[in-house]
């Protein structure tokens, strides 16, 4: 177990993804990978408002009563791009945060994200609604997601200022074919006040597995997106460099880019989905799965 920031959250070194419940994954075949993902030893599951209309929420909340283990799981989930809850006023974020405890069936949200940055609203009122919500016991801990460097140190130093609930995590776009966005001011910021990176699409939209090659057709609704990356020479360098790293300790491609993406500084616990129970091994054994320095280096080489 990891733990996220200064909170007392203690979570697995994979965050499952619940953006495909309700999407790609029925009730079913959701209940059966939240099994699985349980029973290999994980306990965090981020899902959000907006997902299929709250639907991924209602089917986390369905599998938490069913199974009785609330207590024993980490739940994060995010305000903002609900069609009912759209941008971040304050009567938004209640409004919202009141809807999804009801989806989830839960009392409490263990860690709340602000899904987008929603720059017409002062930091100071989306602070002070989410320390509200802290006060009262719905949320536990609050974090940011989609933030510039800029809007996230003006939220923090507000709530250093205050003594208000300050962001303990953050949650960005971030793996091996996607590094500009993060590394850099942003990374800066969440290095100098102590947060931890929950990165998104740690797999690329799935074309880290390694699925995706030269003349192979892939059946899946991101099919078209991911193959994008096995159009350019920076994709096919990260293919071939997590080929050499995956034979060399018989481990899945999706592993070892999860392992370099857990490495790298900050990071506690990529995002990845799994919208079937056969997907999820090759999640899980991140966590089991420690590169070398030199493996490091070589993929961070090829993803340059």
């Amino acid at each position: 177990m990891t733990r996220i920031g200064n909170s007392e959250l203690d979570v697995f070194p994979l965050n499952l993804g619940g953006n495909v419940f309700g999407w790609t994954a029925d009730e079913q075949a959701s209940f059966a990978v939240l099994d699985a993902f349980a029973a290999g030893g994980g306990n965090f599951v981020d899902t959000a408002d907006m997902y299929t209309g709250g639907q991924s929420e209602t089917i986390i909340g369905k599998w938490l009563a069913a199974r009785g283990n609330r207590d024993d799981v980490i739940v994060a989930t995010k305000v903002g791009r609900h069609p009912d809850f759209t941008g971040l006023k304050r009567d938004t974020i209640k409004g919202a945060a009141e809807a999804s405890l009801s989806r989830l069936g839960v009392d409490r949200i263990d860690l709340y994200y602000t899904h987008f940055d929603d720059p017409e609203v002062p930091v100071e009122e989306i602070i002070t609604t989410l320390d509200e919500l802290v006060r009262e016991g719905k949320v536990r801990y609050i974090a940011a997601s989609n933030i510039s460097p800029e809007r996230l140190t003006e939220s923090l130093e507000f709530s250093d200022r205050q003594g208000l609930a300050k962001y303990v995590a953050l949650q960005q776009h971030y793996n091996l074919v996607e590094r500009e966005g993060y590394e850099g001011p942003l990374r800066d910021v969440v290095e100098a006040h102590g947060l931890s990176s929950v990165p998104y699409f740690g797999l690329a939209k799935g074309f880290l597995t390694g699925k995706y090659r030269p003349g192979v057709k892939v059946d899946s609704p991101r099919a078209e997106r991911a193959g994008e990356y096995l159009k350019t020479e920076r994709g096919q360098r990260v293919l071939a460099a997590l080929d050499e790293v995956a034979a060399a300790h018989g481990a899945d491609v999706a592993t070892v880019a999860l392992a370099w993406l857990a490495a790298q500084p900050t990071v506690v616990a990529p995002i990845a989905s799994a919208r079937n129970t056969a997907q999820l091994p090759a999640l899980l054994a991140v966590a089991d799965l420690k590169l070398t320095g030199e493996e490091l280096a070589k993929l961070t080489e090829a993803s340059a």
